[in-house]
């Protein structure tokens, strides 16, 4: 296995336990699983916006005392936009309140957390996208998590 391999570990945050999908992917309010920071140093959710020209969401990134989860909490977060191929804007950073996405199709978004920044005593975190302005948009939801505390050929799961 490469090293790349190793030190990150892809998550499905964006299941089909809550989208139906890959059409209209944003609809309503959409919380991805929570995944487990206690491993990991960082977590960077990539949210792919395909087809949809209009419609809009709200990110923002909860950082959770567990998978349940039990009690929640906004925090602030860095996040890069691209809109044009693979041209990523400078890092930005958003309050708690989050950022709205840009109505347009062909996007990535990247949103970046590290375990540090988190609540309290919580170790755990999901992304919640509010569809801002109601219009179908394709897509999907991955996490990265990265900077992992034990290495291993095949990662332990981070979403129980």
């Amino acid at each position: 296995m490469s090293r790349l391999a190793q030190e990150l570990h892809v998550v499905n945050v964006g299941s089909s336990s809550f989208i139906a999908a890959n059409e209209d992917f944003l609809d309503g309010t959409v919380d991805t699983d929570v995944v487990n920071l206690g491993k990991y140093e960082k977590a960077m959710w990539i949210i792919q916006k395909g087809a949809g020209a209009t419609g809009t969401t709200v990110v923002t990134v909860d950082s959770c005392l567990d998978v349940t989860p039990t009690a929640s909490t906004a925090i602030a977060f860095n996040y890069w936009v691209c809109t044009t191929g693979d041209t990523y804007g400078d890092m930005q950073t958003a309050t708690a309140t989050g950022f709205t996405t840009t109505a347009g199709a062909n996007q990535v978004y990247k949103v970046e957390v590290n375990a540090a920044e988190l609540s309290d005593t919580h170790k755990y975190a999901r992304l919640v996208c509010t569809e801002a302005t109601n219009d179908p948009c394709d897509g999907s939801i991955v996490c990265v998590l990265g900077a992992g505390r034990h290495v291993h050929e095949v990662p332990a799961t981070a979403i129980v």
